[in-house]
C-alpha cells in the first residue's frame, strides 16, 4: 500500500475517480455553462452517471489536470508546452486533446453605445491603452473602461495573443473574476468595453469586427466563424488523461462530440463543429 502511495505521489500511476461512474471536469468560464448543460442532459439519460462541472479558468483546469484531480480539463485555448510537458512528466503521455465546439469571441460595449464596429488594430489600441477615449474610434467624447479577464483565463490568453499581439493589457483595466461578471460590467457601465465567449452577450451588444480599419467588418455568427471570416475565431477544447480516456469518459466526450451534444453547443449559442470533425 505504502509502496502504491508513494508512486501515485510521484505521478507514476493515475489516479482514479473516487467513485464509479463519476466524472469530473473543472476548468474554462467560457466552457462552465455549455459544459454544465451537457452533464444536466446526459445524466438525464444515463442512470447512475454523475458528472461534476466547475470553471475557475482554463490554467486553473490545466493545473488538476496536472495534479489528477479533475478527470477532464475544460479549455478556451490549446495547452501550452510547458503544460504539456508536466502532463508528460505525470501521465508519460500528452494528454489528448479533443474540439468540443467554436466561439467567436465577442468584444461587447453597452447595448446604447454608437460604436458598432472596430478593426483589430483600434481593439489592440483600446484594451493596451493607447486609445483612451471613445472619439478616437467613432464615438461620444467619453473615457473607455475595459473590462478584462483574470490572467488564469484562456480566454484572456487568447485576446493578448491574438488581439494584442502579446502587449500587456492597460494598467488601468479592471479585473473580473468571469465572462458573465465582464459582461455584467459592460451591461451597467456606458462606457465600458469588455470581451469573452459568443453565448454570453446578454445586457450588452457585441461590435463587428474588422481585419484592418477600412475592410468589412464581420458580425460574429455560426457562418463567419465556420469559414474562418470572423477574425477572432477559436475552437474551445477538452483535454483528458489518456488513462482515463475509456469507458465512462470515453463515451461521454464521444456523446458530447456527436448529434446530441453538438445540438446542445447551438442552443447554449456557441457553434458546433463541422460534421466531419464530429464523434461518428
Amino acid at each position: 500500500m505504502k509502496k502504491h502511495l508513494a508512486l501515485l505521489a510521484a505521478g507514476l500511476l493515475a489516479a482514479a475517480p473516487a467513485f464509479a461512474g463519476n466524472i469530473t471536469v473543472k476548468g474554462s468560464d467560457t466552457l462552465v455553462v455549455l459544459a454544465q448543460k451537457w452533464a444536466e442532459v446526459y445524466m438525464g439519460g444515463h442512470a447512475g452517471q454523475k458528472i461534476q462541472v466547475t470553471g475557475g479558468g482554463t490554467g486553473t483546469g490545466f493545473a488538476a489536470l496536472q495534479n489528477q484531480t479533475t478527470d477532464l480539463c475544460n479549455a478556451s485555448r490549446k495547452i501550452k508546452a510547458k503544460e504539456q510537458e508536466q502532463c508528460v512528466k505525470v501521465f508519460g503521455k500528452r494528454p489528448t486533446e479533443y474540439k468540443v465546439a467554436l466561439d467567436g469571441l465577442s468584444v461587447y460595449v453597452a447595448a446604447d453605445n454608437k460604436v458598432d464596429q472596430l478593426s483589430l488594430e483600434e481593439l489592440e489600441g483600446i484594451f493596451t491603452g493607447k486609445i483612451k477615449n471613445w472619439k478616437e474610434v467613432g464615438g461620444g467624447d467619453a473615457p473607455i473602461t475595459v473590462y478584462s479577464r483574470e490572467n488564469s483565463s484562456g480566454t484572456y490568453e487568447f485576446f493578448k495573443e491574438n488581439v494584442l499581439k502579446g502587449k500587456d493589457f492597460a494598467s488601468s483595466a479592471q479585473t473580473m473574476p468571469g465572462t458573465a461578471a465582464v459582461l455584467q460590467a459592460v451591461a451597467k457601465d456606458k462606457n465600458g468595453i469588455g470581451y469573452g465567449g459568443a453565448a454570453y452577450g446578454n445586457g450588452a451588444k457585441h461590435v463587428k469586427v474588422s481585419k484592418a480599419k477600412g475592410e468589412e467588418a464581420i458580425e460574429p455568427n455560426e457562418e463567419t466563424v465556420l469559414s474562418g471570416k470572423y477574425p477572432i475565431w477559436r475552437y474551445l477544447f477538452v483535454y483528458v488523461n489518456p488513462a482515463l480516456d475509456k469507458g465512462d469518459v470515453a463515451a461521454y466526450l464521444k456523446w458530447i462530440r456527436g448529434e446530441e451534444g453538438q445540438k446542445l453547443v447551438k442552443d447554449v449559442g456557441y457553434y458546433p463543429l463541422p460534421k466531419n470533425q464530429r464523434a461518428n
